[in-house]
């Protein structure tokens, strides 16, 4: 019975472990995403507004602060927080120089990839 709890004990340990690395990615990915938005040449459309980096990820991390409940992986947080009006419903969107506008969860879910894949190497 004793080697049976301290199985148990080690495996809710190891679990707890996986859990707090998987919650300190994610929010290094956030973190990295956010200053992705800050420091682009890139105009941010909201609601048929341009908006520089800085502009956009001050409106982002209000956002982020109010659905930070609900938020347990990079791409809740691109979802609640930097795809879409939550009054008008509108989609954001990115208009970089030289190139068609493109939704923002589009161009942020493309960074995430290539955060991944260079952290991975």
């Amino acid at each position: 019975m004793n080697h049976i709890v301290k199985k148990f004990f080690l495996l809710s340990f190891l679990l707890s472990c996986n859990s707090i690395v998987a919650q300190a990615d994610y929010k290094t990915e956030i973190a990295h995403l956010l200053e992705y938005v800050k420091t682009t040449e890139c105009k941010y459309i909201r609601n048929g507004t341009f908006h520089s980096g800085p502009e956009a990820v001050s409106h982002i991390k209000k956002k982020y602060d109010y659905f930070k409940n609900d938020i347990s992986s990079a791409e809740d947080f691109i979802r609640l927080s930097a795809t879409k009006s939550t009054m008008s419903g509108s989609k954001y969107y990115i208009k970089c120089a030289g190139s068609l506008k493109v939704e923002s969860g589009q161009w942020l879910l493309e960074e995430l990839d290539r955060y991944r894949k260079k952290e991975i190497k």
